[in-house]
């Protein structure tokens, strides 16, 4: 069974599948291998300094994700160029852990669920939301000013649109007991195997 994970920024997604870590599934962070894996890969890198000569890259020779960030949201063909360059390595990763253990119960974490068409790839989707202002105000507290928060929020698919194509809603707004027990009542109502 895979199960995939999606929501808007700040909503709680990397949560939610910790969460399901801890219940027994495999988890994959889609944001963790293009961090750990994708950009750090020298052809990558080589195309980005093609597109964009140094000013990407800090000083020890990695790639600044957020010089990276202002770029692709700033200019949304240098998002489509940036997305169609990384998306296939993700998904070539993805498709190589899920491999491990076919039978297995994975949960992968994928912001970019809908936008990118990846519906058939999962057994059920499960989103996580909440309200406007608690998703700015997460995303203020991880260091994001309001008015970039909410550049990059509208460049997403509208959070209604991901609910309502999602199989499970969990709505972030409350504790963190409050989501466990909507997680349990979901998980105990998918199959078993």
């Amino acid at each position: 069974m895979i199960i995939g994970v999606t929501g808007g920024m700040g909503c709680g997604k990397s949560t939610v599948a910790r969460m399901c870590e801890a219940a027994g599934f495999k988890r994959i962070d889609t944001d963790a291998i293009v961090r750990e894996q994708v950009l750090a890969d020298p052809a990558v890198q080589a195309e980005l300094r093609a597109r964009w000569g140094g000013a990407v890259f800090a000083p020890n020779g990695s790639v600044d994700r957020a010089r990276v960030a202002e770029r692709i949201f700033a200019d949304p063909a240098e998002r489509h160029w940036l997305e169609a360059l990384v998306h296939p390595r993700v998904y070539a990763a993805w498709r190589e852990r899920l491999a491990t253990d076919p039978a297995g119960r994975w949960v992968i974490e994928v912001p970019l669920l809908f936008e990118q068409g990846l519906e058939n790839w999962f057994d059920f989707i499960l989103c996580v939301a909440c309200s406007p202002d608690q998703q700015l105000n997460r995303l203020e507290q991880r260091g994001l000013p309001r008015p970039l928060a909410g550049q990059r929020i509208t460049q997403q698919l509208p959070l209604a649109h991901k609910m309502e194509h999602s199989d499970f809603v969990l709505w972030n707004d409350g504790s963190v007991d409050f989501l466990q027990r909507q997680l349990d009542r979901v998980l105990s109502a998918l199959p078993a195997a």
